[in-house]
């Protein structure tokens, strides 16, 4: 079994699908460690030698793994060599697909990410939106959100409305849930007008306590007890007033923003390539 493996993600865009998949397969794989690189925007076999070469010089023989999503069969060819493992994610899905639908397929380069004008200007719109709304900043205009991510202070609620505004162009207001709210047991006003499109984010009370104790050491903040305490107030409060609960322990920010989507019934996806 191999202790260590290098690992290369080769694209003629972004490299980002080659990326994702190739993470969601090696984490199957916890006891080898992966030595990872990214070649994106391989656009002529000139650059696919180039950068095979690269490989070839810095895994030292020990027949290295490359994922790719290259659409140029003649480009993409030059990773087939016998010194490498070739994962070629259009070789094994897209040709398979034409044959399935009797047509070919367009196998443009990056053009799930060719995004017209106007999606753009929803999503800058969107981001705009989540960052001016963060924290519960200016909450009073929480009605124009479509969603509302509700927590105690470092359940994630930051990143995983910034990840909903870039890659689902969705507009996401954050607000927590301070000793003043956990206390009395409620939501100000403008949060339970619009509580059908909130959701709870909750976490274990030694995860919470860790993540605070990493910022605010030896605090009264930090304290295992006061976490426990804030964690099953805020559930409290998420079961008064009918607001589901996703759990963030152990859980990525993509993971978390799809379940968010999910509660609420929204079905806009993010874009990949």
């Amino acid at each position: 079994m191999w202790n260590s493996k290098d690992i290369y993600f080769v694209s003629d865009s972004t490299g980002i699908l080659a990326t994702n998949l190739g993470h969601a397969m090696i984490r199957q794989f916890p006891e080898v460690s992966f030595h990872e690189e990214r070649f994106p925007f391989i656009l002529s076999r000139e650059e696919a030698e180039k950068t095979l070469a690269y490989i070839l010089q810095h895994s030292g023989g020990r027949r290295p793994l490359i994922f790719s999503t290259i659409m140029d069969r003649e480009i993409r060819l030059v990773f087939d060599h016998p010194e490498v493992e070739l994962f070629d994610v259009f070789e094994a899905f897209l040709e398979r697909l034409e044959g399935s639908l009797e047509t070919k397929a367009l196998r443009v380069p990056g053009f799930s990410r060719q995004i017209d004008n106007i999606t753009m200007a929803k999503r800058v719109e969107a981001i705009h939106f989540s960052l001016e709304h963060d924290d519960g900043i200016r909450s009073n205009e929480v009605d124009e959100a479509e969603a509302i991510l509700l927590g105690v202070s470092r359940t994630g609620k930051t990143p995983v409305c910034v990840y909903l505004a870039t890659q689902t162009g969705l507009k996401a207001a954050n607000f927590p849930l301070t000793t003043e709210y956990l206390r009395e047991y409620k939501l100000p006003e403008p949060l339970r007008r619009n509580a059908r499109r909130a959701v709870g984010l909750t976490t274990t009370p030694e995860l919470l306590h860790n993540v605070r104790e990493k910022r605010y050491p030896n605090s009264s903040y930090a304290k295992l007890t006061t976490c426990r305490k804030e964690i099953k107030q805020a559930e409290e409060i998420f079961r008064t007033y009918n607001i589901p609960v996703i759990s963030t322990a152990g859980r990525s920010i993509e993971e978390i923003a799809t379940q968010v989507t999910q509660e609420l019934g929204i079905s806009r996806k993010p874009t990949d390539s």
